[in-house]
């Protein structure tokens, strides 16, 4: 299915404006979700507006928007009065500062979207834009979904993303989390030298593809077993072992992995004489 847009608008820098098309990087149709039924007769349950003064369910036409400024006291905005709200960033995404991509930390980031040229036209200054900006991310703002949002921009592929960013008042302080302070001073060296043997092990050029939800993997084998009236079994559910001796834990992680290699590589050379013999039959 072809992505819709989400936003119209412009992106601005300095003097230079692009009608661009805002869309949603995430895809939330992947994800399994569920609907609340009555246990009973399997009726989907309906969520109904009940006004307890009235004692009577309320219309959407009989609605307003009410906000407390006291307690029990409310001052209600009408759609009018809410379309008065007109920032700057209802219409345009202006790109205010520009800073390397390492600077920014991925702490702030929340959610991704593409920009793409709103026409033919745009098309042109968008490609100057985001060859500009290689290596670059713009910060600036936007009104989405009734509320303002501080957006990182940066050049991706053919396009732009945006990110929406969380606020710094919003990011607490690793501080704050006390069970940190357990560890101790340092680290011992000779762990810590065993320790990067390991990790370094494990290293390769980064996929996401070759992840897979497993959580949704079994979930839909759950469901697929209930509509097929099958008996759902849960898989042994093997928890870690706990670490006594790290050193001894690390170690016997080395002798694995190269273990594993090792059979890894007895099995590529047993598929090689096989191939050839293959090919030379065709």
């Amino acid at each position: 299915m072809a992505a819709r847009p989400t936003w119209k608008g412009y992106l601005k820098v300095s003097l230079v404006n692009i009608p661009v098309r805002v869309f949603p990087a995430t895809d939330s149709a992947a994800t399994i979700s569920f609907n609340q039924l009555h246990a009973e007769c399997q009726s989907r349950i309906q969520q109904k507006k009940w006004c307890p003064t009235c004692k009577r369910e309320v219309q959407n036409n009989e609605l307003v928007k009410g906000y407390e400024f006291e307690k029990g006291r409310y001052v209600t905005l009408t759609e009018e009065d809410i379309a008065k709200v007109r920032p700057e960033s209802t219409r345009v995404i202006n790109l205010v500062q520009f800073t390397d991509v390492d600077a920014l930390d991925p702490i702030y980031f929340e959610r991704p979207y593409y920009l793409a040229p709103d026409s033919q036209v745009a098309a042109d200054a968008f490609a100057v834009i985001r060859e500009g900006m290689q290596g670059k991310v713009g910060i600036g703002k936007v009104a989405l979904y009734g509320r303002e949002y501080l957006v990182a921009v940066q050049a991706r592929e053919k396009g732009l993303v945006m990110y929406t960013l969380r606020q710094a008042d919003e990011i607490r302080s690793m501080g704050d989390v006390g069970e940190l302070d357990l560890q101790p001073r340092a680290a011992k060296p000779d762990e810590v030298k065993l320790a990067k043997q390991v990790i370094s092990t494990f290293e390769s050029e980064l996929n996401l593809k070759e992840y897979r939800d497993e959580y949704q993997s079994e979930l839909r084998r759950v469901i697929d077993a209930k509509i097929a009236g099958e008996e759902v079994v849960a898989p042994t559910e093997e928890m870690p072992a706990k670490v006594i001796d790290l050193m001894e834990a690390l170690r016997k992680s080395l002798d694995t992995v190269s273990a594993n290699k090792k059979k890894a590589a007895k099995v590529e050379s047993a598929k090689a004489p096989a191939a050839e013999k293959k090919r030379a039959r065709a």
